[in-house]
């Protein structure tokens, strides 16, 4: 396709505030300002030099027409060709330096570009830093993703094609217009009468297009959505028989898709004959008015044919700067999506007097703490918790109670509504949060290990580890055996879901992550559900040597566990109902002992 190819007639995005956006984004530029002058210079000279060009070309065709009519009417004629060479090397030379002022600019305009969106990749990427913990909880992994990639990439383009394209396409159509205007007023008005026409096929075919693209777009996301559910789920759509089921739905959905997309791309194919057609119209007249004012000797024949030329150059910019017209609605829509992130509430400022503990020993205080996810609706209205160090405190609940609520609040990544959350005596908001998130060590049931080797993996909880440190904390995880056995030992690359190793093995990783970390306090959610009898053993065995002398809070689901707990937070819709012993607890007949009763006696499972 052309310059006006069925990317144009894609529906962008629109923007909330275009003015706004558009203000905002060209800040971007002001410290490259110098440098667009200089585009904007090579621009108007690789523009004005080319079409220069289709005039002098046509001083030279006037000279060999009058050198022919002399000669077919008997005429003594001398063909000066020192004339048409002097022509000649100079449309060399205007081509030339039109392709390096070109070539200029885009260098020029691509670094231009590359630094801004530099610049905002950094912001974002510092803003992203700066959230909480609520912003990413709030929204899907893929949207953020698609606006940190997907939007800047947007906006890169646009800054370094369509920008160009669109200053070029500008100073070509004025250029253009002064230069026909110069050979005949009466030619320009004929080319001008096919722009309405133009405007109206344009539209026509825009409004037929738009919605196939919309049902494009649409059954495009619904394809997306459906093979990342099966390849995610393949092992469950076979294990109940439905491949073929899954077979006719990705049909039925690839069906509307073909559909949409030979639709959208056939009529909006159409534009570019259509357009061609018309400006056919005007090359027809052109040439008819054109011959008759030839013969009437009020034009030359050179002129004719560098009239031609610059009809054809008028209709592509108009078509360009169509097209890029488009492209920056959907460029100031992503736009916008990147400044909202950027404008979003921020996490607390860190405090300028920030409090380190150096040697901390583990107590933990909640003190008349306040919480709710929602400042008018309180979860927690007045919870008093005395943590000594090295305590056993056991978080227990049914699915949904809040549990890991508190772990958000003891490692800050919520704020309290009310009262203090105190580490040895210090209030954590006196603390810095990367200090605070020192003391912490995480073994989770939904295990993280990143695509690298097992070593890096478990170095992960320590900067600087030893290679005698990696091994002493895999050893005393119970994870040195089972690494060795492995083809690359503490080589072997774990793949992006940790596929290749067993739900176990991941945990036993965790653990001896958590190790070598050495932190001051522990967070254990103890689910085992997916693992095999004497792994289990083992995780209950590294943990059990993990928690020795460190205060730990447990998100319990063992019997043992819970018994043997120092105190025991009882959870149920995002608040602590009850705390104390097991004996005081059961004592109490409260939610807690009709809790154990009915899923701790020795009949039933030990989850909770």
């Amino acid at each position: 396709m052309g310059p006006m190819g069925p990317g144009m007639m894609m529906p962008g995005d629109k923007a909330k505030d275009f003015k706004g956006t558009l203000k905002r984004l060209l800040r971007y530029l002001k410290p490259s300002r110098t440098k667009l002058i200089v585009i904007f210079f090579m621009a108007i000279c690789s523009t004005v030099f080319s079409i220069v060009s289709p005039k002098i070309m046509g001083k030279a065709t006037t000279k060999l027409y009058e050198f022919t009519m002399a000669k077919l009417n008997g005429l003594p004629a001398v063909m000066d060709f020192e004339f048409i060479n002097q022509i000649l090397l100079l449309l060399v030379g205007l081509y030339l330096f039109s392709a390096l002022f070109s070539y200029v600019q885009q260098y020029i305009m691509a670094g231009v570009a590359q630094n801004v969106v530099y610049d905002m990749r950094k912001e974002v990427n510092n803003k992203l830093n700066r959230l909480p913990l609520k912003y990413f909880d709030s929204r899907t992994h893929g949207e953020i993703l698609s606006r940190v990639t997907n939007d800047v990439d947007n906006i890169s383009t646009t800054l370094q094609q369509s920008l160009t394209q669109l200053i070029t396409s500008i100073i070509t159509i004025i250029g253009v217009i002064v230069m026909m205007l110069t050979i005949s007023p009466l030619l320009t008005l004929i080319c001008m009468l096919t722009l309405p026409l133009s405007a109206i096929v344009i539209k026509m075919v825009a409004s037929r297009s738009q919605k196939h693209f919309v049902g494009q777009q649409k059954s495009l996301g619904e394809l997306n959505g459906h093979v990342e559910e099966m390849y995610t789920g393949h092992n469950i759509v076979k294990a109940f028989g439905h491949e073929d089921q899954s077979l006719a739905q990705f049909g039925q959905i690839n069906d509307r898709l073909y559909e949409s997309g030979w639709r959208a791309q056939f009529i909006s194919g159409m534009i570019m004959p259509l357009m061609n057609f018309i400006g056919n119209i005007g090359y027809v007249l052109i040439c008819v008015v054109g011959g008759i004012l030839v013969t009437q000797k009020s034009i030359e024949i050179g002129d004719i044919q560098a009239f031609i030329q610059y009809a054809r150059q008028f209709t592509q910019p108009i078509a360009q700067t169509a097209n890029i017209a488009n492209i920056i609605q959907s460029t100031i829509a992503s736009a916008e999506r990147v400044f909202e992130i950027l404008d979003e509430t921020e996490e607390v400022p860190e405090t300028e007097s920030a409090v380190a503990i150096a040697s901390p020993a583990g107590r933990v205080e909640f003190d008349h703490v306040q919480f709710g996810y929602k400042a008018d609706e309180l979860l927690i209205k007045d919870m008093n918790v005395d943590v000594k160090p090295g305590q056993t405190i056991a978080i227990v609940g049914p699915t949904g109670a809040g549990k890991t609520t508190l772990i958000n609040l003891l490692m800050r990544f919520y704020e309290i509504n009310g009262g203090a959350i105190k580490i040895d005596d210090v209030d954590i908001t006196h603390m810095k949060r990367s200090d605070l998130r020192t003391l912490f060590g995480m073994v989770l049931q939904d295990t993280w290990l990143f695509n690298g080797t097992i070593r890096d993996n478990i170095a992960y909880g320590r900067e600087g580890a030893s290679e005698a440190d990696i091994i002493r904390a895999a050893k005393a995880a119970h994870a040195d055996h089972f690494i060795r056995t492995l083809p690359k030992g503490y080589d072997t690359v774990l793949n992006e879901e940790a596929s290749n190793i067993s739900q176990g093995q991941k945990q036993l990783l965790t653990i001896a992550r958590a190790i070598l970390a050495d932190p001051a306090i522990l967070i254990l959610d103890e689910a085992t559900s997916s693992v095999d009898t004497r792994t289990e053993v083992h995780i209950q065995k590294a943990m059990n040597q993990l928690m020795q002398g460190r205060t730990s809070f447990v998100i319990a689901h063992r019997l043992s566990t819970i018994r043997n707990a120092d105190l025991i937070l009882v959870m149920n819709q995002g608040t602590v109902i009850e705390q104390g012993t097991h004996d005081e607890l059961m004592q109490q007949k409260g939610f807690y002992a009709d809790l154990y009763n009915s899923q701790f006696s020795d009949s039933a499972p030990a989850v909770i």
